[in-house]
């Protein structure tokens, strides 16, 4: 049977989820859970991993970006009229909205394929104020800060940054460095590894592979979760006026990885609230819309801009991220004391050295 270019990179893109969703599963691998766990236990490890992610995504996508001659400005993280203000502020509600709802997207998607249905509330919220910021309501309502001409033009007068390579992987390293506190534990940061390889993998898909398509135009993008989230929610409702892409292959992919990984891994399930006063739905639906907003506000999440917008260099990713991570922080410090901050596991280090403190 003979694939067209745009068939074959759907296919990349769904062995590409699956990969990301099976070491997610595996490994649990969460940004937002990275706070939670420093703030209740003092564990860095699901935040080592992360960072570790971040260097590898950002060094092998400046090496395949450089070989491939792939222009990374031509992505979405470079668009124009760049508005660092909305940025900053989608990043805010993002990071406020993934510690409500004990998850961001792509963690909601491993939840969901793990077996837990309030996951599936935070996603269907996450689609449809993913919508309403893009393309209905809320869009008129954020006009007067996404579109506000005074706010365009000083963020004109910073531009399209793209960051010095040495400098921002030197940051990363010495971050890493400092919470890992054991050279010898970097073994443990394998999907971090993985999944700074993946972002790559992705670039190269779109941006080498996408070149030959005729068909179809292929979009220039790495892995990104909250509007593609929307999509599939879109291509799943009205199929035959939509077509499936690269992105809504990675999320179907994600969801069935981390299925299929959840059945082998057995280590995970999701009864941590039952015992405590929580209402899991009702945070997960307005988490879930805080993510749907503020993902497209800042063009994409911790995974779209915390790991493929960074591995661009673009400054308005570094904002994002930043953005994101303070916000997630108040967010967390504040239910943390009203004690609606819950410790489900404990990931801990391999060499018997833990430095989690209950």
């Amino acid at each position: 049977m003979d694939f067209e270019v745009y068939e074959i990179i759907n296919i990349l893109g769904l062995v590409i989820g699956l990969a990301f969703g099976a070491i997610a599963q595996k490994k649990q691998f969460c940004f937002s859970g990275s706070i939670k766990d420093y703030m209740l236990t003092k564990s860095t490890k699901r935040g080592s991993s992360v960072i570790m992610a971040m260097i590898v995504a950002i060094i092998s996508t400046t090496i395949v970006a450089s070989y491939f001659e792939i222009d990374l400005t031509d992505s979405n993280y470079y668009r124009d009229n760049i508005n660092y203000f909305s940025i900053i502020l989608g990043g805010a509600l993002f990071g406020a909205g993934m510690m409500i709802a004990d998850g961001c997207g792509n963690r909601q998607l491993i939840k969901f394929a793990q077996g837990d249905p309030n996951a599936l509330i935070a996603l269907v919220f996450i689609g449809i104020f993913a919508f309403a910021t893009a393309n209905g309501l809320l869009n008129d309502i954020f006009s007067p800060i996404t579109k506000n001409e005074t706010l365009l033009e000083w963020s004109a007068m910073i531009g399209n940054v793209t960051m010095n390579v040495y400098f921002v992987v030197g940051v990363l390293v010495l971050i890493l460095a400092f919470i890992i506190k054991k050279t010898k534990r970097l073994i443990s940061l394998v999907d971090g590894v993985l999944i700074g390889l993946l972002i790559s993998a992705s670039w190269y898909v779109t941006g080498v592979m996408g070149e030959d398509s005729i068909e179809r135009m292929i979009e220039l993008n790495g892995i990104t979760f909250i509007y593609p989230t929307a999509k599939t929610f879109e291509l799943f409702s009205f199929y035959q006026v939509n077509v499936l892409t690269f992105s809504i292959a990675i999320v179907i992919g994600v969801v069935l990885g981390a299925f299929a990984m959840s059945k082998i891994n057995r280590q995970y399930s999701f009864g941590c609230t039952a015992n405590q006063n929580i209402n899991r739905s009702k945070y997960n639906m307005f988490g879930g819309a805080l993510m749907g907003t503020g993902g497209v506000l800042c063009i994409g999440c911790t995974v779209g801009q915390g790991l493929t917008g960074l591995s661009t260099l673009a400054l308005a990713s570094a904002l994002a991220i930043i953005s994101i991570f303070v916000s997630g922080v108040i967010t967390a410090k504040y239910l943390n004391k009203r004690d609606k901050l819950p410790m489900c596991f404990i990931f801990d280090w391999d060499d018997n050295t833990p430095d989690y403190q209950i």
